[in-house]
């Protein structure tokens, strides 16, 4: 014990909470981001992407009530090293498993395997962090963790992706890359290598044009594109002569069902089901219907804005249309897919429609699949984006990611064996029974529940982030609207670098700050300003929205201070999660707590997207600071330990 206790000493946080909680996040990036991704590469439509990956995230909502298993058996150091293996393992068979025939339904069942494992390390490693640490170290790291959380978000679906792209765009067929230029006019020129015929292709007037240059080896497999420019992207007034709106919307619509029926049809993509259709029941709910229309109207009419008439205007769109030069061998496939490279995000891809993903065969190659491009009417300025078609190993990519997840996890196991704290409080129970775990599973809720000033903390817990739940919902469609409907204009690369990455600088730097100062004064000393930062920094949007100003400089620096100030306040909501979990079942009860977090997130954002189009954006981030009285009010209840969180003394 002596040993333990002078070897946990000798043990600094920084050698683990980094690379704990760097574990921590990238599971579950992998569970919902990554796998979504692999499957749009592998083929699997939308409709079963949505339905089958959608469930994958149960295990994080579900997981308190396995925790008091977690909390009785073994310590929470054994479950953290345990379930680390197994997650090597899993990542392993999922990387095995992606070449086989029937790889997506024995992918999704250890997918299953890699959710319910990672929110048991959740549990293990939270209830970790809060015996190996003491309140003093609970306060000062509790920004690093989220940082390093954070760390794995961007890494999962940013570095793990870009290595699948690479081994894509380096395996197959030579890439294909076109370059697509827009301009403020409304105007855009797709640049693809030299064309050499002017051709008509099913009914669509196009260009085609080789992949690349002319020199290229005639006995060789190589993509062929053909282009068709759609201007849709003018002002719409139907008083002055040109389309209206409507009219636009509904050529563009007809383009694109167009092209997804020639894809499906030809044998490119595979069609998917189609939506489930209204029935006679929506008319029996129309009393139900109406009383709600009747709501909204009275909500509209009382607390919104004054409706602004304007002109408004419509992306332009590019279709492209690609296929083979030679018929490949029987029973060939060449896998065709096309992603964003580089430049500016405000040329899109479309990929909502159908995948940009096509199969050629023997069957299909001198047909045409269609890709289609979206040219954001928002420009401001000359600018182009390039994309590239590449027809690699898509299996063996993504396998290579999970092969470097497993790999990581790994040395991962490996390396927290070592480096671990024995904190002595982390003890497994001595007498575990079937019997004492059911007795055990009712206790831990009903002490949750029975703790001292619990009903104030839950609404703590449901209340501090009411204003934030909302505003996030709603921060990128503002910044994306046009100025007409209340929002700011700005392009979609443009909303990429203010909230994906002036926001997150922002976000990060608040919650280290906020670590720093609470653990040297403490949670109960720095609740209230922690409280008036997440609620005044909303303030920043109530001016966006009534200046609209349309300087990036401006809208970055209010992005950076709202996120800067979200990111200094969530410190005292994470700190008091851990000081109400303080007792017997901490494990447990920390896990209760962020069942509580996702619900006060998930019901008022879930309300804030109606509330916006029916009271307009001005008066919407209004609401949002009118909401901030909640995050004060539930502080001026709760009761905290003013040693909470300081540095002891002797």
């Amino acid at each position: 014990m002596k040993n333990d206790i002078e070897n946990n000493k000798r043990k600094s946080p920084w050698a683990w909470i980094p690379s704990l909680y760097f574990a921590e996040g990238l599971p579950y990036v992998a569970v919902m981001t990554i796998s979504v991704i692999m499957y749009k590469r592998l083929g699997i439509s939308n409709t079963d992407i949505a339905l089958y990956t959608g469930w994958l995230y149960l295990p994080w909502v579900i997981k308190p009530f396995w925790s008091p298993f977690v909390d009785l058996a073994k310590t929470k150091r054994w479950w953290t090293l345990a379930m680390q293996w197994i997650l090597a393992a899993a990542f392993a068979g999922i990387a095995f498993a992606i070449p086989t025939p029937f790889f997506f339904q024995l992918t999704l069942a250890v997918f299953w395997i890699v959710g319910l494992t990672s929110a048991t390390h959740d549990i293990a490693a939270d209830g970790f962090y809060m015996h190996a640490l003491t309140e003093h170290q609970q306060s000062l790291y509790v920004g690093i963790r989220s940082t390093f959380y954070r760390v794995a978000t961007v890494a999962g679906q940013g570095l793990l992706v870009i290595i699948a792209g690479l081994i894509e765009t380096n395996t197959g067929l030579q890439p294909a890359r076109i370059k697509v230029e827009a301009s403020p006019q409304y105007t855009n020129i797709l640049s693809l290598p030299k064309f050499e015929s002017t051709t008509g292709t099913q009914g669509l007037q196009t260009r085609e044009t080789s992949s690349n240059t002319t020199d290229r080896n005639k006995e060789s497999l190589y993509f062929v594109f053909t282009q068709t420019t759609i201007k849709a992207g003018v002002k719409a007034n139907s008083g002055d002569g040109k389309a209206s709106v409507e009219e636009i919307k509904s050529k563009i619509a007809a383009i694109t069902d167009s092209i997804k029926n020639l894809n499906q049809s030809n044998g490119f993509v595979r069609a998917e089901a189609n939506a489930t259709e209204k029935t006679t029941v929506d008319k029996a709910t129309t009393g139900k219907e109406g009383l709600g229309r009747r709501f909204t109207a009275w909500v509209h009419n009382v607390f919104g804005e004054e409706t602004r008439h304007t002109d408004e205007a419509i992306d332009n769109i590019v279709a492209v249309g690609v296929h083979l030069n030679k018929c490949p061998a029987k029973g060939e496939e060449i896998v065709f897919n096309c992603t964003f490279k580089s430049g500016d995000q405000s040329i899109s891809l479309e990929q909502n429609k159908f995948p940009p993903r096509f199969v050629f065969t023997s069957d299909n190659w001198d047909k045409t699949a269609y890709l289609l491009f979206h040219i954001d009417h928002k420009l401001k300025k000359n600018t182009s984006a390039t994309f590239v078609g590449s027809s690699g190993n898509i299996p063996f990519a993504w396998s290579v990611v999970f092969v470097i997840l497993s790999a990581f996890f790994l040395l991962c196991a490996i390396y927290h064996s070592f480096a671990l704290p024995r904190p002595a409080s982390d003890h497994a129970s001595s007498d575990v029974t079937a019997g004492n775990i059911l007795h055990e599973f009712f206790a831990t809720f009903r002490s949750f529940f029975s703790k001292k000033q619990a009903f104030t903390s839950i609404l703590f817990m449901l209340l501090y982030r009411l204003p934030e739940a909302q505003l996030v919902k709603l921060i990128n469609p503002f910044l994306l609207d046009p100025v007409d409907k209340g929002g700011l204009g700005l392009t979609t690369g443009q909303v990429g670098f203010v909230y994906g990455t002036v926001g997150i600088i922002g976000l990060t730097i608040g919650g280290i700050v906020g670590g720093i100062v609470a653990a040297k004064g403490g949670l109960k000393k720095w609740l209230w300003p922690m409280a008036w930062s997440m609620s005044l920094t909303c303030l920043t949007f109530v001016y966006l929205s009534y200046v609209q100003d349309h300087s990036l400089w401006v809208v970055n620096l209010c992005v950076f201070i709202e996120q800067f100030g979200y990111g200094f306040g969530f410190t005292a909501y994470m700190l008091f999660l851990i000081y109400f979990s303080e007792g017997e079942h901490k494990t447990s009860h920390y896990a209760i707590c962020t069942g509580f977090m996702a619900l006060g997130m998930m019901l008022p954002g879930m309300a804030a997207g109606w509330l916006q189009e029916t009271i307009g954006y001005r008066h919407f981030f209004v609401w949002t600071m009118i909401c901030c009285l909640s995050t004060v009010l539930v502080c001026a209840f709760v009761k905290i330990d003013p040693t909470f969180g300081k540095k002891k003394i002797g």
